[in-house]
């Protein structure tokens, strides 16, 4: 319902006062679209997955709310909340790192910049990992490179596909090369997966960024991203003084990498779980007929 539809449908039951007004959409009843400017009422909102009705921009979502809408309702079980970040290097900016954590995580009641665990995804058995933007820009420590380490292998272990929904503006800087070398521990755990023939499926959503595109975000088997996401490497103007040109104005967005090969597909949010469990049933084991038993179907990245 749109905010003229709702002022519509209180002007016939009579006058409403400007306080009471205020007061529910200030309460978050209402929800103002960053592209088109429309309120939309959160309720309606987010039954259609944060994405605005009126222009379709994506809104941005975090971590549990990613999880209830991808894993079926009582089905998720998480992994490794025990692994918790530490401060090896004693860092300091304008605060300690340690203090830092301690108040992101007593503001997002986040451990750290990722949730993982097993699920079903309309019935299908998941690996699921799920990066969260509010904890640190998404940024991947030690706990980050861990936790997603731990959740492919339990994935190659249990012969499960594994999906990750990438957010993140990069390395964690406070932990130098603890951070750095996550890169590779994760990309060594995939390999080890794409060896067992199974399916890996990253999601790239608004932003991915640094490192995590460097490594693990751009090594699925089918690379899926959400329409207009940021994803990149180096900022926008390293690019343009290092190659010292204008770039195009869609440079670094989804549909710009699509037209480039670097993503299979762009699915809209409302689409992305029927779409990740027929890519999942399609990369199922086949059962062995008369006898014979049929080889599983590669798992190499092909479009829609």
């Amino acid at each position: 319902m749109s905010l003229f539809d709702w002022f519509a449908n209180r002007r016939k039951d009579g006058p409403i006062s400007q306080e009471r007004q205020e007061r529910e959409i200030a309460d978050g009843l209402w929800t103002k679209c960053e592209a088109c400017g429309v309120m939309t009422y959160t309720k309606d909102l987010r039954a259609n997955q944060f994405v605005c009705p009126e222009c379709d921009h994506h809104h941005r979502v975090y971590s549990d709310e990613r999880i209830h809408q991808l894993i079926d309702t009582e089905t998720w079980e998480p992994l490794d909340v025990h692994v918790t970040p530490q401060d090896p290097l004693k860092f300091r900016d304008r605060k300690a790192y340690s203090d830092r954590i301690r108040d992101t995580q007593s503001k997002t009641h986040l451990a750290d910049a990722v949730q993982t665990g097993i699920g079903e995804l309309l019935g299908l058995p998941v690996a699921l990992g799920v990066m969260d933007f509010r904890f640190m820009g998404g940024s991947m420590g030690s706990v980050v490179g861990e936790r997603l380490t731990r959740l492919i292998e339990q994935g190659t272990q249990n012969h499960l596909p594994v999906v990750i929904v990438c957010a993140s503006g990069g390395a964690r800087m406070q932990e130098g090369m603890l951070s750095l070398m996550q890169m590779a521990k994760i990309s060594g755990a995939l390999e080890r997966h794409r060896q067992a023939r199974l399916l890996y499926v990253p999601i790239l959503s608004h932003p991915t960024t640094g490192g995590v595109t460097a490594s693990f975000a751009m090594l699925g088997d089918i690379i899926l991203a959400e329409p207009k996401a940021t994803i990149a490497f180096a900022g926008r103007r390293v690019v343009e003084q290092t190659l010292r040109e204008k770039l195009p104005d869609d440079f670094q967005t989804a549909e710009y990498l699509l037209s480039h090969g670097f993503v299979d597909a762009i699915v809209p949010r409302t689409q992305l779980k029927s779409t990740l469990a027929q890519l999942i049933r399609l990369h199922q084991p086949v059962a062995a007929v008369g006898g014979t038993s049929i080889p599983t179907l590669p798992t190499a990245a092909a479009p829609l």
